[in-house]
C-alpha cells in the first residue's frame, strides 16, 4: 500500500478533475501535493465578485472536482480517502486526499469515468421526448450517494411555478450593472482556455421562454421557436448550507451530470434562482423541504452540444519544488 501520491499520479487524476463545471466556467480551482496528499483549494483570483459574492458557486465547482479527481485516482487502481475541510486555519483548501487500500475499480466507477470528457453543458433547446423513469430514479440515487437530494420539479403547474421564480431571479440580477459587465467579460469571442465561446452558448433567450437563459452571446432563433415547453427540471440540494455543505453539493452535482451523460441525457445549469437570496428561499418553500436548495438543472435528450475550453493541467498544479 502506498502511503503517499506521486507527481505523477495527481497529474493524471487533475487531467480529469479539471472537466468539472464552473460558474461562467471559470474554473475556480487548484490542485497541490503536500506531505504525500493532494489537496484541492479554492482559488481566489478566479472568483466573480459580482455573480457569487460569497463563493458559493466556487466551492460547488471545486467539489465537482473534486469528484472527478476522486474518480480517476480509483480507476486508476489508486483509491483515496477525502476529508473535507482539513485545515481550519486555511479556509481556502476544501478537501484533502490520501491514499486508500488500493483496488481494482468497480464497473460503476469506469462508467462514470468513461463519461467525463462526454459530459459539457448543453444549452440548446432540448426534444420533446420525456426523460424516462428508470433514467429519473438512476439521476435521484447519483445525488443520494454524495449525501444530496434531488427533487424533480413535475407538473405543469409545479414547473410554472418554477419558473416565474427562476424569471424574478434572472430579473434582480440583470438589473446590477456589475453583474452584467462580468457576464460579458467571461464570453468568449476568440479562442481561450476558459469562460464561454459564443458557440456553446446556445440560441439567444427570448422573452416568452418558460426558463431564463444567460446572455452568453448565442444566436438567435428562428421567428416563434421556443425552448422546450415542459422542461425536466431537478433541484440539487443538501442538508445545511456550510462551507463544506457545498463541496458535497459539487460533489454530488458531478455524479448526477455523469450518470445523466451514461444515460444519453444532456443537462444544463440554472443557478439564477440559487443566487438570488429570496428566491433561493422561495424555491426551497416550494419544494417544501428541509436543508438548502444549491443547483437547478435542466434535463432532457437533444442534438449533441459544444463543450467548452479548459486551462493546461499545468497551470492549476502547485507541486513541490525539487530540492538541488
Amino acid at each position: 500500500m502506498g502511503t503517499h501520491f506521486t507527481v505523477g499520479q495527481l497529474t493524471a487524476a487533475a487531467a480529469a478533475a479539471v472537466r468539472a463545471p464552473s460558474l461562467h466556467n471559470s474554473q475556480p480551482w487548484r490542485f497541490r501535493l503536500r506531505d504525500g496528499g493532494i489537496e484541492v483549494s479554492l482559488d481566489r483570483e478566479r472568483l466573480l465578485p459580482a455573480t457569487d459574492p460569497s463563493g458559493w458557486g466556487a466551492r460547488i465547482a471545486c467539489g465537482a472536482a473534486l469528484f472527478n479527481l476522486r474518480l480517476a485516482l480509483a480507476v486508476a487502481g489508486t483509491p483515496a480517502k477525502v476529508r473535507l475541510r482539513p485545515y481550519p486555519a486555511e479556509t481556502d483548501v476544501l478537501a484533502r486526499l490520501t491514499p486508500d487500500l488500493p483496488r481494482r475499480p468497480t464497473p460503476a466507477e469506469q462508467t462514470l469515468y468513461a463519461a467525463v470528457p462526454r459530459r459539457f453543458s448543453n444549452r440548446a433547446p432540448f426534444w420533446p421526448d420525456p426523460v424516462p423513469a428508470e433514467a429519473r430514479w438512476r439521476i435521484g440515487e447519483a445525488a443520494r450517494a454524495e449525501q444530496g437530494w434531488l427533487e424533480l420539479v413535475i407538473g405543469v403547474s409545479a414547473v410554472n411555478a418554477f419558473a416565474e421564480i427562476a424569471r424574478s431571479a434572472h430579473r434582480v440580477l440583470e438589473r446590477d450593472a456589475g453583474y452584467r459587465a462580468e457576464l460579458a467579460a467571461w464570453v468568449r469571442a476568440a479562442p481561450a482556455p476558459d469562460g464561454v465561446p459564443a458557440a456553446a452558448s446556445g440560441p439567444r433567450g427570448e422573452p416568452q421562454d418558460l426558463l431564463p437563459a444567460r446572455a452568453f452571446g448565442g444566436r438567435d432563433r428562428a421567428p416563434g421557436r421556443d425552448f422546450e415547453p415542459e422542461p425536466l427540471v431537478a433541484v440539487l440540494g443538501t442538508a445545511g448550507n456550510t462551507t463544506t455543505d457545498q463541496v458535497v453539493a459539487g460533489q454530488a452535482l458531478q455524479r448526477v451530470l455523469l450518470t445523466a451523460t451514461d444515460a444519453g441525457l444532456a443537462a444544463s445549469m440554472l443557478s439564477q434562482p440559487i443566487e438570488v437570496p429570496g428566491a433561493r428561499e422561495a424555491l426551497r418553500l416550494s419544494l417544501g423541504r428541509f436543508g438548502t436548495p444549491q443547483m437547478v438543472l435542466r434535463i432532457g435528450y437533444g442534438q449533441p452540444g459544444l463543450p467548452t475550453p479548459r486551462r493546461r493541467v499545468d497551470e492549476v498544479l502547485d507541486l513541490p519544488v525539487a530540492r538541488p
